[in-house]
């Protein structure tokens, strides 16, 4: 995992309209850049709605989910519950994984490869400010209110 003070790997990823976005485009900008497992599921949904809910509080910041769902899906679990942020596929799991947000997961006794909730506050220098491994859904938002707050 990719802790504060390290350089946040450039990515170029699809967006749920199908719109190529990097996070390079928003350079100058803090951008949180946070992996979810599976868009439209209870923990994804309480974590997406809680940023969605905070945006008018973050001035500039950007908010980019990242999951392995298709941009359909993605498009779907947007206008459900319009987020109003981009939600990137990283169907090969690539971006993730140079995040160090992929790994062995369990759940009912089974081990998988999946992708760990984490979330990453990039500073606008493009190195991470805040670095939230294992986060819960629910403390996303809060934290990142925090951060920015100093």
């Amino acid at each position: 995992m990719l802790t504060p003070g390290d350089k946040a790997p450039d990515f170029s990823l699809v967006d749920q309209d199908g719109s190529t976005v990097a996070l390079s485009d928003f350079a100058g900008r803090k951008v949180l850049v946070y992996f979810y497992p599976k868009a439209d599921t209870p923990g994804c949904t309480t974590q997406a709605c809680g940023l969605r809910d905070v945006l008018g509080d973050i001035g500039d910041t950007a908010v980019l989910g990242i999951s392995p769902d298709k941009p359909a899906k993605q498009k779907r679990f947007d206008q459900k519950y319009g987020l109003g942020f981009p939600l990137l596929s990283d169907e090969d799991h690539a971006v993730a994984e140079a995040y160090g947000s992929w790994g062995e997961r369990s759940m009912y006794g089974r081990r998988y490869m999946g992708i760990i909730r984490s979330a990453y506050l990039v500073g606008e220098d493009g190195l991470v400010v805040e670095a939230w491994p294992k986060i819960s859904p629910k403390d996303t938002p809060t934290k990142l209110l925090a951060a920015l707050a100093g």
